[in-house]
Parts: structure tokens; C-alpha cells; sequence
């Protein structure tokens, strides 16, 4: 099992950039696949970004293709999330969480999740 923290969050404008960090502990990543997603009150939790443990294989929600990128850094043991040109819609809850290898976009094929960072996007 990996412990997760993320990191990053905090109250920003439309049109602002934030990144996210998730630093992992317990055992390394470099054999995990990782995935970002978020939940917004009310609403079910859902898939934001992922990308495979070498990094060469990437995904994207279509409402984030474009302004959000993920990467790692293995030797640090830390996955990011990039966020550009925020907008209010994007107001949720991130959880970065890992699985084995092969980057997936359903929730429930992560095993490992941590405690989710609050990014809020003000219009």
C-alpha cells in the first residue's frame, strides 16, 4: 500500500493556474500508474488525468484536454497536476491516486488514494 498527500489547492480567479503535488510514501511509484480526480459538492467524483509509470502514456477528461497536464517525478516520488485557465466549473475536491502500471479513468480500479486537496475557482 502507498500513502498519498496532495497538496496545492487553494482560492483562485478564473483564468488563474494552479499546481497540484502528490507525494507518496511507503513504497516507491515508479511502477504505479497515477490518476488525478475531483468531486464537486453534490456531484459523483470524476476522472480528471492520468498517466502510466514511466509517464510516456498520458489521458485526459475532455473538459481538461488542453489546460491541464499531469506529469511525475519518480526520484521524488511526486506526481503533479498542472491546472491553466481555470475556470469556475472546475471548483472541486482533487484526489491523486495510483494502481498498478496501467492508467486507467474508472475510480474504482485505484486502490491507493489520498485525502484530496480544495481548489476553489472564483468568476
Amino acid at each position: 500500500q502507498v500513502q498519498l498527500v496532495e497538496s496545492g489547492g487553494g482560492l483562485v480567479q478564473a483564468g488563474d493556474s494552479l499546481r497540484l503535488s502528490c507525494a507518496a510514501s511507503g513504497r516507491t511509484l515508479s511502477t504505479y500508474a497515477m490518476g488525478w480526480f475531483r468531486q464537486a459538492p453534490g456531484k459523483e467524483r470524476e476522472f480528471v488525468a492520468a498517466l502510466s509509470w514511466s509517464g510516456g502514456s498520458t489521458l485526459y477528461a475532455d473538459s481538461v484536454k488542453g489546460r491541464f497536464t499531469v506529469s511525475r517525478d519518480n526520484a521524488k516520488n511526486t506526481v503533479y497536476l498542472q491546472m491553466n485557465s481555470l475556470k469556475p466549473e472546475d471548483t472541486a475536491v482533487y484526489y491523486c491516486a495510483a494502481r498498478p502500471m496501467v492508467p486507467m479513468v474508472q475510480s474504482t480500479e485505484y486502490d491507493d488514494w489520498g485525502q484530496g486537496t480544495q481548489v476553489t475557482v472564483s468568476s
